[in-house]
């Protein structure tokens, strides 16, 4: 089973700390690589590349750097997958990437012309992650024109794919039988968001178009309202490791977990799931 987990860069040296500490605490969990975000525009390029080079540099776990599509020319983009060749990196996740405010995009106008990109100049020297929607990209058409745009990233040469986060087990299986049907073979991660901050959740939930069930929600809200977060967390923590339990009993091929730089979580999440290691 194939277990990563996603780090976000640090802005400052406080949060560089937290980071430490949490890959200190989720490392000796042997992941099969670790992911470093980039955030929309590559407003944090600079933070990406430098956190990626640290943690491979450190040797204990391959680091998948996040490259996106927007606010980027040819030049930085080829730069970039230079820099990291020369520093042995052989893993990446490929996105479009989140529009900026006011801009029009990045020199690619999808993730798959990114891909192909890739494969042209780099042939097969990175490993190719995507990203893929259960429950559909906010911005697509609809449903069947998002899985169609997932299928095209696969056909460019993506080797693999992780979901946006769910919590309805019934979207991820719904859609890797139609990814299957449609000829798409590479493996589908699901993407996991450990629960602890209702507030937080609902309001990237909202802009990510992931759906938080009726019932979870109003449990997530009363307990928030209420200022008890020793039962969020703890109902938070149950309705994953059920999610997660599922996905595996069902043929998930792992997990991929959005730590949020935080390590509690993710090692509540594994220990429940009998994923921590000797």
């Amino acid at each position: 089973m194939q277990l990563s987990f996603e780090f976000f860069p640090p802005k400052d040296q406080a949060q560089a700390d937290i980071l430490h500490k949490t890959q200190a605490r989720l490392l000796p969990l042997r992941p099969e690589y670790v992911s470093v975000t980039f955030g929309a525009g590559g407003s944090t390029r600079s933070r990406t590349v430098a956190t990626v080079l640290e943690i491979a540099d450190q040797g204990e776990v391959p680091v998948a750097p996040h490259i996106s599509c927007m606010s980027e020319d040819l030049e930085s983009i080829d730069s970039l997958l230079a820099t990291y060749a020369k520093a042995s990196i052989s893993r990446l996740v490929v996105l479009r990437g989140d529009r900026p405010s006011g801009s029009r995009g990045g020199v690619f106008d999808h993730a798959s012309d990114l891909v192909g990109h890739i494969r042209r100049h780099w042939g097969q020297r990175f490993h190719i992650e995507v990203a893929c929607y259960p429950e559909h990209h906010p911005e697509s058409e609809s449903p069947q024109s998002d899985l169609r745009h997932f299928g095209a990233k696969v056909a460019a040469g993506a080797d693999g794919a992780v979901t946006q986060y769910f919590f309805n087990a019934e979207c991820y299986l719904r859609f890797v039988d139609e990814a299957r049907a449609m000829g798409v073979e590479v493996p589908i991660v699901p993407g996991i968001m450990p629960i602890t901050n209702y507030r937080g959740l609902k309001r990237f939930s909202d802009m990510c178009g992931a759906e938080i069930p009726a019932w979870i929600d109003k449990r997530l809200a009363a307990w928030d309202r209420a200022g008890d977060s020793a039962s969020l967390r703890a109902f938070g923590e149950e309705v994953v490791t059920a999610l997660c339990a599922r996905l595996l009993e069902r043929g998930a091929p792992g997990l991929h977990i959005y730590t949020l730089n935080r390590a509690a979580p993710a090692l509540a999440l594994c220990r429940n799931l009998g994923l921590t290691r000797p």
